[in-house]
């Protein structure tokens, strides 16, 4: 079962990712999450800029993607964390699972999402037209994460 986890400033190709995870036969499903820079509801982004604490994040990243592996024996993960300034409508992470089956799929991928929104050591700051600012933790993330605990 193989783990890829990058942090990288490079864009990367979906099609790739996803024909990389579809080689194992056997596994029947594959199940990619793309996350991209969107515009706020309150304040016109300009750009998003992330920055992580080399070493620790990859760390934490393969962390994630093995307790996935383990609790739903899954095939291949990949993950692939952007960092640097990032415009409008560019990905910022792509997660992929492959398993066996969907919902080992798709709970694979779900679980490393809400673990790297809270646990993955990047800071992120929105640059919009009357300045900047630092993101702060949502709720609504810890949120997610304390379900899959309550569940364990």
């Amino acid at each position: 079962m193989s783990l890829t986890i990058r942090v990288q400033t490079a864009d990367f190709s979906l099609a790739d990712e996803y024909r990389v995870l579809a080689q194992d036969s056997r596994c029947g499903a594959v199940v990619t999450f793309t996350g991209l820079v969107r515009e706020l509801p309150d304040a016109a982004l300009t750009a998003m800029e992330l920055e992580h604490y080399p070493g620790m994040t990859e760390h934490v990243l393969e962390q994630l993607a093995q307790q996935a592996q383990q609790q739903w024996q899954t095939g291949a993960i990949t993950i692939i964390h952007r960092v640097g300034k990032l415009a409008l409508n560019e990905q910022i992470v792509f997660v992929g699972v492959a398993a066996p089956h969907r919902k080992a799929a798709f709970a694979g991928a779900m679980y490393v999402m809400d673990f790297l929104k809270t646990q993955a050591p990047f800071w992120k700051q929105e640059l919009t037209g009357s300045g900047s600012y630092w993101v702060a933790a949502k709720a609504s993330d810890q949120e997610a994460q304390q379900q899959w605990q309550r569940e364990a």
